[in-house]
């Protein structure tokens, strides 16, 4: 999931906002003397974007793009110099061609597709969320377990440099004790793919097909409660929500905005709402805290201290910055090496996308033989989350949540 734009903050209160000032260190790269030979799997809007991010990490050689849709594979082909097209998952495994998959096949389909690359031995990559049945993720984490290779999940959040810097600040002292925390994905867009070929319109826009979509709350939500579950260590026990169509009214069944209330057994929430009919504040994460408040935006982030937190001495180096009534301080990564060097301003901000990150961490543990970012066991936790979201969006009863 990317961050598609900066976003305001509009808040009240005499908040100020506390740098973050250590090095960072978090980002793992491959070996650039290795050449993991990794095939694409699904060339739509997601594997596409996929083959764009390979092709920057120099431990990785696109070899292959595979798609049932020789249209999108064909597209795929064009992002991808040298590599070799197949429409057939066991064509492209059998071709000895790839040592590593991504899978960016729709939802429903990542099981099946998951265990056949993983039954061969390659190193598996799966998209977020893991699958759009807790049956069939069970069946993904039984696979992994005998896996020769590393078998990876796609939720970004553990990858990111960003992240990975406010979650050290987060399980201190800086935050203290949990307020709440709310999310959001506002991205105005249609989720529909026009197609003259009724069986091709209906594969292509699997999420609007409520027999297989998890919606919003699970295509979307599944990340970035992931978030959440990773800073905390803990998971919400129930969920309510409401869903409805505001924008586009073309004959979908499956609500275009939604809200939903994730509670926790000691009884705090995650409010989280997500729409297809507006962008305003785009992606973020929010957690408080008695002490301070994180923000966090894919790209970039913030943390706000209460004016009666205590001081911690690097609050004086900070890059401030307005947020309406409040001023925020950015979380930069390896801050202090830029300071001393009066580059600090230069920090702001991630120069990849969330996404860059996560294939990063794959390629550098298939290569290096080191544990994903994120298992697909914590993905199987995060996907039931987003499941059980989406069932209470469209049910409109309340859904528990086992984990």
């Amino acid at each position: 999931m990317k961050n598609r734009r900066e976003f305001l903050v509009h808040a009240a209160g005499g908040l100020a906002a506390a740098a973050v000032l250590p090095e960072l260190g978090f980002v793992r790269l491959p070996d650039r003397s290795a050449g993991l030979r990794v095939g694409v799997i699904g060339a739509g809007r997601q594997g596409r974007a996929i083959l764009g991010e390979l092709t920057k990490l120099e431990g990785a050689e696109v070899a292959a793009v595979c798609d049932i849709d020789e249209r999108r594979m064909q597209s795929g082909l064009r992002r991808s110099s040298g590599a070799e097209g197949f429409q057939s998952v066991s064509d492209m495994l059998s071709s000895g061609k790839v040592d590593a998959v991504a899978i960016a096949t729709p939802t429903q389909t990542h099981a099946d597709v998951a265990k056949e690359c993983i039954d061969a031995g390659v190193h598996t990559y799966i998209d977020g969320p893991l699958c759009n049945t807790n049956e069939k993720c069970q069946e993904i984490v039984t696979a992994a377990r005998g896996a020769k290779g590393v078998v990876a999940s796609g939720l970004q959040g553990r990858s990111n440099p960003v992240y990975k810097l406010a979650r050290t600040f987060f399980r201190s002292d800086s935050v203290r004790d949990l307020v709440g925390m709310r999310a959001q994905h506002c991205q105005k867009t249609t989720w529909r793919t026009p197609a003259s070929d009724p069986a091709r319109e209906k594969a292509l826009n699997w999420r609007l097909d409520p027999e297989v979509t998890l919606g919003l709350a699970g295509e979307w939500g599944t990340q970035q409660f992931d978030v959440f579950h990773w800073y905390t260590g803990r998971y919400p026990v129930k969920v309510t929500g409401s869903g409805t169509i505001r924008l586009h009214d073309d004959g979908r069944e499956v609500a275009d905005t939604v809200a939903c209330t994730l509670t926790y057994e000691d009884g705090a929430t995650i409010q989280y709402d997500a729409t297809l009919a507006n962008s305003y504040e785009g992606t973020y994460e929010l957690l408080r805290g008695t002490n301070a408040a994180i923000k966090l935006g894919w790209s970039h982030g913030w943390m706000f201290k209460e004016a009666d937190a205590p001081t911690q001495g690097w609050e004086v180096y900070a890059n401030r910055q307005q947020f309406h009534n409040d001023e925020g301080i950015t979380l930069i990564a390896d801050a202090t090496k830029l300071a001393s060097q009066g580059k600090l301003k230069e920090g702001i901000g991630l120069p990849y996308p969330a996404l860059y990150y996560a294939l990063a961490d794959f390629v550098a543990a298939a290569t290096n033989g080191d544990a994903p970012a994120c298992s697909v066991e914590e993905a199987a936790r995060a996907t039931a989350v987003g499941i059980a979201a989406h069932q209470a969006v469209a049910s409109g009863q309340e859904q528990a949540i086992s984990v």
